[in-house]
């Protein structure tokens, strides 16, 4: 396998198909195919194997030719949490959707066949779901609505109102747009319903009923705090839903936040060719995201070689420094699984720093309604970066006092001296973690 690149399992019972997505997907420098399958047991055992990062996988195959492609993928979840996976189905049916999301939207795409190949559609929903995304292809949407629309039995407000819930727009978003409350679009879309039901016949009955699974599948993803336009990270939109808030309004939350740094970055970038630099990044990425979804964090952001993130927000969390170190921990871990694939290569390792502080933030929602970011601010963001320039050499993990005296359980740790640190008044004591040298 080379380095950098997004591993892919393919599973489709039609080997026309199966070959024809392999040569697509062999198109683009930073995906590789690691294996193939023709039905539910061989991409079980395949697909168990390979670990890959992504699964792009049919929907019915044998032995039953019913949704073997969206069991299999539920069940390859279990075994290897964090796999990304694209179903691809000549169904536009809702209901596939529905079962497919009914655990959660994040890392899952789906998308039809018939338009696999307009332009590099598949190889950005691997990419997506590869790093915790989700794809819904347009087009599902669009067929949802289009049977129902411009009959004359639907005043132009209301078949506005039916566009926005057919392309997967959240009723709170729905409720901004249009300047009222998400209860009463609620109950505008009820309505709406009703009357295309009142008028339906027996060639929109069908329209109707995939119309009102679509709108359970926004709903659900709602409570799930994920949309389909995948604004705001997880949790944010289901904490908008029940609690309210507006942009720039803050909310008090104490939290942890992890800073973690590439040792030796800008060296690093002056030898390396920047095409295998930024397949080493993509890589490093989505090792960093996964050790921090798995221990149930927020990516906050990243800048160039380095990562933010939170823990304790937007959902709050008591035991977030037990959470934080726990993802300190897995970061070291998996990039140094990484590392020894890449000296095996002969591409340069990353080292890396970690800072962990704990104590009081402001978390916001900045932006506009057409593009959000959540973030926090406050010493303690400032004071997880400092700390983190202290992580040296690396494969250290440097936690403020309030961190260490947060944890439930006792860890091993040298506790340092009171130290100034940059850009504060007063010094901070703090205490570093040293993990065993790589293979030892």
């Amino acid at each position: 396998m080379a380095e950098g690149r997004i591993t892919v399992f393919l599973a489709d019972d039609s080997v026309i198909v199966r070959e024809g997505v392999r040569a697509m997907l062999a198109l683009e420098p930073d995906l590789e195919i690691v294996g193939t399958a023709a039905d539910y047991d061989e991409l079980i055992a395949g697909a168990t194997e390979a670990a890959p990062q992504v699964l792009v996988t049919d929907i019915r195959m044998p032995p039953a030719f019913q949704s073997e492609g969206i069991d299999a993928a539920k069940e390859l979840r279990k075994r290897h949490p964090g796999t990304g996976v694209v179903v691809l189905s000549q169904f536009d049916d809702p209901e596939y959707v529905v079962s497919l999301l009914s655990d959660g939207a994040a890392g899952y795409g789906y998308l039809l066949k018939d338009r696999v190949a307009e332009g590099d559609q598949l190889a950005r929903a691997v990419r997506e779901v590869a790093t915790g995304g989700s794809v819904l292809d347009p087009k599902i949407v669009e067929a949802l609505v289009t049977p129902v629309t411009g009959d004359g039995g639907l005043t132009p407000a209301e078949e506005e109102l039916l566009q926005m819930v057919a392309e997967g727009r959240p009723i709170k978003a729905i409720a901004v747009t249009k300047a009222t409350t998400p209860a009463a679009v609620s109950t505008d879309v009820e309505q709406l319903f009703l009357k295309i039901s009142d008028a339906a016949t027996a060639g929109t009955a069908g329209s109707l009923r995939r119309l009102r699974m679509l709108h359970q599948a926004i709903v659900d993803r709602e409570e799930q705090g994920e949309t389909l336009s995948r604004l705001l990270p997880g949790g944010i939109a289901e904490k908008l839903r029940q609690e309210g808030g507006r942009i720039g309004e803050t909310e008090k939350l104490d939290v942890t936040v992890l800073m973690a740094d590439i040792r030796g970055y800008s060296g690093i970038a002056e030898r390396v060719d920047p095409s295998h630099l930024a397949g080493q990044l993509n890589t490093h990425r989505a090792e960093m995201n996964h050790a921090v979804l798995d221990a149930g964090g927020t990516v906050m952001q990243f800048v160039g070689d380095a990562v933010m993130a939170v823990f304790g927000a937007p959902v709050t969390q008591d035991d977030h420094a037990d959470r934080a170190l726990r993802a300190a921990v897995a970061m070291h871990e998996r990039q140094a699984d990484v590392n020894v694939r890449w000296e095996a290569e002969g591409l340069p390792r990353f080292d890396l720093g970690i800072g962990l502080s704990s104590g009081p933030v402001a978390a916001a929602l900045l932006g506009s309604e057409e593009r959000l970011e959540y973030t926090v601010v406050g010493d303690t963001v400032n004071l997880a970066q400092r700390l983190q320039d202290m992580a040296r050499p690396a494969r250290r993990i440097v936690l403020s006092e309030t961190t260490y005296d947060g944890l439930s359980s006792p860890v091993e740790a040298e506790a340092l001296a009171s130290v100034p640190i940059r850009g504060r008044e007063a010094t901070v004591r703090a205490y570093m973690i040293e993990l065993a040298k790589e293979g030892g």
